[in-house]
């Protein structure tokens, strides 16, 4: 059970999505701006956040901004499908993961219990955890934390970039295509075109590059899809 801020303008968002969460007993507080959330965050802070982009008062990329000044607290956005500019600048600030929407409850519920399982990940893993981390060359990936390193370095990943990067390193060297990490990525309720997949690709990227400028592991084949080549 944790206590998650729910922030968003939309009276119907507010409604379906606190249900969701209390019906998984998580504790809810809802808020329609950025600018009442931030002083009951500060004063009591969540577990977690989950908050709209857009909004009155206080935008979501400000409340994220103030957030950080002083805080790691994960945050989940989210955010329309044309908000792609917003969504590589939340990246920046410290944003843990996107939804866009509209979205199912499922799939909102499976990416707050990630970002909360990674947020929590402190402790030596067990052995049988220990079983399921994917090691791959210089990488290592652990999917029970959702935490992700590259010759020994942190590299953050939201968890649909984790998911995604999981399902190439599983089996490397074999093609998979974009359908295939939809699949992996989302919920089955949810659409995503090809182009969304490339553009997670391309930020996983970035970020690896970020720590290893000659990263290259990720490898597309065009009109097929992409693979994880290991060495």
């Amino acid at each position: 059970m944790a206590t998650i801020a729910l922030v968003d303008d939309d009276q119907n968002i507010l409604t379906s999505v606190s249900m969701a969460l209390e019906s998984e007993g998580h504790i809810v507080k809802i808020y329609e701006d950025g600018a009442s959330a931030l002083s009951d965050i500060q004063a009591s802070p969540p577990d977690i956040v989950v908050s709209d982009i857009k909004m009155p008062t206080m935008d979501g990329m400000e409340l994220l901004r103030r957030i950080r000044q002083d805080s790691s607290l994960p945050l989940i956005f989210l955010t329309s499908k044309d908000e792609e500019i917003d969504e590589v600048l939340g990246l920046t600030l410290g944003a843990d993961d996107y939804i866009r929407k509209p979205f199912s409850q499922r799939l909102l519920l499976e990416r707050v219990k990630a970002v909360l399982r990674r947020a929590e990940a402190s402790v030596t893993p067990s052995p049988e955890e220990e079983k399921k981390i994917i090691r791959r060359g210089e990488l290592t990936l652990d999917p029970m934390r959702h935490s992700c390193n590259w010759k020994g370095l942190p590299v953050t990943l939201t968890v649909t970039e984790f998911l995604i990067l999981e399902a190439l390193a599983q089996r490397t060297g074999f093609v998979k295509s974009r359908d295939q990490l939809m699949d992996a990525a989302y919920d089955d309720q949810v659409y995503v075109d090809d182009r969304t997949i490339d553009s997670h690709i391309k930020r996983v990227r970035k970020k690896f590059r970020m720590v290893d400028p000659e990263f290259d592991s990720i490898e597309t084949l065009y009109g097929v899809g992409y693979k994880y080549k290991d060495g």
